[in-house]
C-alpha cells in the first residue's frame, strides 16, 4: 500500500520499478551520447541499447536480438505493424481482426475500412470473450494480408489461442501480428519457431515507463517502416533512440522473467482470493471473461443494476484504485466494446468492474479490499432504482453464464 492507497489497475499502466529507475537514470547525466554518434559517449549508450534488445529478445522468446524493433509504445507497434504489412503487400485488400481488440487496432481498421477501401473481418467472441474460430476459419483467404489478434484482453484477462490461430492465418498466406501488450511479462513466451510474425509490446504495462514499446519482427518478413527519416533501429523506425527508455524497458524485461513464476502463483493466489471472496459476500454479480483461461492478474466482476463509475468513485474514496475496462476508453456512458461483444446484459455491463494486480500487490491489500466492496455495492443498490425495481433479487441465474 503507497500513501496514495491500494493500486489495481496495473492493466492500465504500473508503477516504474525502482531498479528499472536506476539503471535509467544514468543515460539522462552521465551516458547521455547520441547512440548513432561514432565516439565514445555514443557508444557507451548503444552498447546500452543493444543490451536492452537482448533482453527483450529473451522475455519474448525471440531467436535473434535483431526481430526486436524499439517504439513509442504499443499503439506505434499495432500501427506499424499493419501498416507496413498492408505496404509490403498491396494487391491484398483484407484484414482480419477481433470484436475485442485494443482501440489501437480497431480505430486503425475503422479509417482503412472507411478511408481507404479496405475489407475488415471483425471476428466475434462467444459469451466467455473467446474467439469464434469457425468464423475465423471462414474469413482466412487469398485476399488477406494481415491478420491482427491481442495475446490476451485488456479488460477480461481472457487469452486466445495465438500458435493456433497464427498457424492458420499462415496456411492461408497472411502474416500474423498479436497485440500481446496486456501478456508480456505476465506469461511466458516462446516465438522460437512460432507462426507468430509481430507482436507488440509496451513498457509501461511491465514497470517500465511509459512512451517505450517494441514490435516483434520475425527475421525474413518483409517490412517497410512507419517512420522514415535516420538508419536507426536497421532503417526499421527512423528518429534518434530514446535510450532511457530503452534500456529502462531492458531491465523491465529482465525483471519479468525473473518474476515470471511469481506472477503465476501469488498473484494468481491473490487474484482467485479476491474473486472469490466477492462473489461470496456480493448477491447479483459474475466474473466476466473466461476463469479458465486468463491472465493471472486480471479479474473483472460484473455488478447487477449499479454504475461502474459510482463503483469507481467510491472505491477512490476508499484509496483503491481499479477501472471499468481500457483507460483508453473511459469516459463513454456505453458499456465497454468488450462487454457488449460477450453479450453481458446491460443491468451488468454498467457495472463491469476490473481489479488488475501486479507482482507489487500484496495479501493486506487484498484484504482490505475484500472488506471494502460488498459495503459499497450494498450503498450503491440501496439508491438504485434499477435495484428497487428488481425486487432485490437474492438468486442470481444471468443470461450469460
Amino acid at each position: 500500500m503507497t500513501a496514495q492507497g491500494i493500486y489495481l489497475d496495473n492493466n492500465a499502466t504500473t508503477r516504474v520499478d525502482p531498479e528499472v529507475l536506476a539503471e535509467m537514470l544514468p543515460l539522462f547525466t552521465e551516458q547521455f551520447g547520441n547512440p548513432s554518434s561514432m565516439h565514445g559517449f555514443g557508444a557507451a549508450v548503444g552498447g546500452k541499447i543493444e543490451w536492452a534488445r537482448k533482453q527483450v529478445q529473451a522475455l519474448l522468446g525471440a531467436a535473434h536480438d535483431s526481430e526486436i524493433v524499439f517504439t513509442s509504445g504499443g499503439t506505434e507497434s499495432d500501427n506499424t505493424a499493419i501498416l507496413s504489412v498492408l505496404e509490403a503487400y498491396p494487391k491484398k485488400k483484407s484484414i482480419v481482426t477481433s470484436v475485442v481488440e485494443h482501440p489501437a487496432v480497431l480505430a486503425l481498421c475503422d479509417y482503412l475500412e472507411k478511408k481507404r477501401g479496405y475489407t475488415v473481418h471483425r471476428i466475434g467472441v462467444d459469451n466467455r470473450g473467446n474467439l469464434d474460430l469457425d468464423a475465423y476459419k471462414a474469413a482466412l483467404g487469398p485476399d488477406v494480408a494481415i491478420v491482427s489478434i491481442m495475446w490476451a484482453n485488456n479488460e477480461t484477462g481472457t487469452i486466445f489461442p495465438i500458435e493456433e490461430l497464427a498457424q492458420l492465418a499462415k496456411a492461408a498466406g497472411a502474416v500474423f501480428h498479436t497485440d500481446a501488450v496486456q501478456a508480456v511479462g505476465k506469461i511466458p513466451m516462446t516465438l522460437v519457431n512460432s507462426a507468430v510474425d509481430m507482436l507488440s509490446l509496451s513498457g509501461h504495462k511491465l514497470h517500465a515507463p511509459k512512451g517505450i514499446g517494441a514490435l516483434y519482427v520475425k527475421r525474413g518478413l518483409r517490412f517497410r517502416p512507419m517512420l522514415r527519416g535516420g538508419h536507426q533501429e536497421r532503417s526499421r523506425r527512423a528518429g534518434t533512440e530514446n535510450a532511457p527508455g530503452i534500456v529502462g524497458l531492458g531491465a523491465a524485461a529482465q525483471l519479468a522473467l525473473l518474476h515470471m513464476t511469481d506472477e503465476n502463483t501469488r498473484v494468481k493466489a491473490l487474484r482467485d482470493k479476491l474473486e472469490q471472496a466477492i462473489l461470496a459476500a456480493v448477491p447479483n454479480c459474475f466474473v466476466t471473461g473466461n476463469p479458465a483461461n486468463r491472465l493471472p492478474n486480471t479479474c473483472n466482476v460484473a455488478f447487477e443494476y449499479i454504475e461502474g463509475e459510482a463503483i469507481l468513485l467510491l472505491l477512490n474514496e476508499a484509496g483503491i484504485a481499479a477501472s471499468s475496462g481500457s483507460a483508453c476508453t473511459s469516459g463513454s456512458l456505453e458499456p465497454s466494446h468488450v462487454m457488449r461483444a460477450m453479450g453481458v446484459p446491460y443491468t451488468a455491463a454498467h457495472g463491469a468492474t476490473r481489479f488488475s494486480l501486479s507482482r507489487e500487490t500484496t495479501e493486506e491489500e487484498i484484504d482490505r479490499v475484500i472488506a471494502v466492496v460488498p459495503g459499497i455495492i450494498a450503498k450503491l443498490r440501496s439508491l438504485s432504482p434499477y435495484w428497487s425495481q428488481a425486487g432485490a433479487p437474492k438468486e442470481f441465474a444471468p443470461v450469460y453464464s
